[in-house]
């Protein structure tokens, strides 16, 4: 009866499940909040301190919930380049910067300027979101921080420390946002130092393992911290999202993992490489031995939604779910509204931190639906944009697998499906990141030969949901609109932000 412990680090809070491989079930969840601060616009930062609190708050709570069971294996995933400066001891020097922060944009445009070919990896350049701009950031605006750092690493990287008192790096994210060459094995120092940056790789957690190897026991404190009965061995984990792959069974080539939360992520593997300019690598070997893996994503999705609900428009619960309701009697572009959904910038297919959301055709007749509506029709098409390049691309794609926030939102599943115009196999609510860990951490107890054979075993039920054809044509109307405002406006996006990012004056 192997059971594992699943971490989850997500932007607002940390969940943790003990998975049951037996059943093929969550045995049960536990989830705490922290807290994130924006001190500036498109500034985004969080307390390390506060990830580990809230990891014992809620492990010691889930066992106590179970009765304390034996536990076979633990693996950690995280939100991607949520970057923290610290002491080799572990002792933060500032608060982390988020994943979703943009304040390194100009440190990005910076990469793309370099023709270095490990580049080529990540489609030609860095995103402002990666850990190398943000370590070139700190460098040039505080320079005392990185200097003092004697370790520059990720929220993985952290937890994993704090787990095991091990400096150790994730073949996934190093190869996803660190610029490593994962087919040298090596990291590129001659980039570094191109970049202002020459002493970065040695701040950087230097044994870089592959997602599902076994790292070390947890320490004993570690173990009391979590409120475990015994000293399970961590597997390496990797990205949030990206775990999910191994959650959803999308290891194989044509078949893609999309998952809804605060950002959406596309995912998928190519079985050789290939250029897919637009979207992020493809990276060799970043989840699995000799297999590339492709990112798409969009930086605002679920976050837009609960903006507009929960911050501007100021519902409970119970409301929100009115207002969804309500949303949803509208048809296919029925509010006459236009909204980009460009927020917190873009990632796919164009790649810019400066492009920011609109609302155009608005009048004093438009409602609160209208505008809900409208903010879920734009993430819809976002979507549909990225598939849209996939398709210009040629990339086969058989198969689409979704979770995440599209089970808790019967309209923005339908949006998006409909705007796609392709069949999705939903997970209900299953956390997609949590069973992913559970497949790596029984990898790296030795459960399993490898991550195949291990995503195989974890696999869960899905419900194939199909696309209202009619409704794709007007969605396929509403794509033109939205790439004919998006090409008209970013020139003033552009500017906008960057007054943004100046702060005030």
């Amino acid at each position: 009866m192997p059971r594992l412990l699943g971490l989850d680090f997500g932007t607002g809070g940390i969940r943790v499940g003990v998975f049951d491989l037996d059943s093929r079930t969550m045995l049960g969840e536990r989830e705490v909040q922290y807290p994130t601060r924006h001190p500036n616009p498109g500034w985004a930062e969080q307390s390390p301190t506060d990830w580990w609190d809230a990891l014992g708050q809620a492990s010691r709570g889930l066992m106590r919930d179970l009765g304390s069971p034996f536990i076979d294996g633990v693996c950690a995933a995280t939100t991607a380049s949520t970057v923290v400066a610290c002491k080799q001891d572990g002792t933060p020097l500032r608060p982390s910067l988020l994943w979703m922060d943009c304040r390194a944009a100009e440190e990005a445009a910076r990469t793309a300027r370099s023709q270095h070919p490990v580049l080529a990896y990540a489609g030609g350049s860095d995103a402002a979101e990666w850990l190398v701009p943000k370590a070139m950031w700190l460098s040039r605006h505080e320079p005392e921080v990185y200097a003092g750092a004697e370790i520059i690493c990720e929220c993985l990287d952290y937890i994993n420390f704090k787990l095991t008192g091990l400096w150790v790096g994730s073949r996934m994210n190093a190869t996803c946002k660190w610029n490593y060459d994962s087919v040298k094995r090596r990291f590129p120092d001659e980039l570094y130092a191109e970049f202002g940056i020459p002493d970065l790789a040695a701040k950087l957690p230097g044994d870089i393992k592959a997602v599902g190897a076994p790292i070390a026991p947890v320490s004993a404190a570690a173990a009391e911290h979590l409120g475990l009965v015994n000293r399970p061995v961590l597997a390496q984990g990797g990205i949030d999202a990206h775990t999910g792959i191994a959650g959803a069974g999308t290891l194989r080539p044509g078949e893609h993992l999309l998952i809804g939360g605060t950002s959406i992520v596309h995912l998928f593997q190519l079985a050789t490489e290939a250029p897919v300019t637009g979207f992020w690598g493809p990276y060799p070997h970043a989840l699995v031995d000799d297999y590339w893996l492709v990112e798409a994503g969009q930086v605002s999705a679920g976050s837009v939604m609960s903006w507009y609900a929960r911050d501007m428009f100021g519902l409970d619960p119970q409301q929100r779910a009115a207002l969804v309701q309500e949303a949803s009697a509208l048809p296919v572009g029925g509010t006459g509204l236009l909204t980009l959904d460009y927020f917190m910038g873009n990632r796919t297919p164009y790649r810019d931190p400066l492009l920011r959301g609109a609302v155009l055709g608005l009048a004093l007749s438009h409602t609160r639906a209208d505008l809900y509506r409208s903010a879920v029709e734009a993430v819809a098409l976002g979507s549909a944009n990225v598939f849209r390049r996939i398709q210009d691309l040629g990339i086969p794609c058989n198969r689409i697998v979704s979770s995440g926030g599209y089970a808790k939102n019967p309209l923005w599943l339908r949006a998006t499906v409909d705007a796609m115009g392709m069949p999705v196999e939903l997970l209900g609510q299953t956390n997609l990141t949590l069973v992913g860990t559970a497949a790596s951490a029984a990898t790296g107890a030795g459960l399993f030969d490898d991550l195949f054979a291990a995503a195989d075993a974890v696999a869960q039920p899905v419900t194939l949901v199909e696309p209202d054809l009619a409704a794709h044509a007007r969605y396929g109307e509403l794509l033109q609109d939205y790439l004919e405002a998006t090409e008209l406006l970013a020139p003033l996006s552009r500017r906008l932000a960057s007054r943004q990012l100046e702060g005030p004056r």
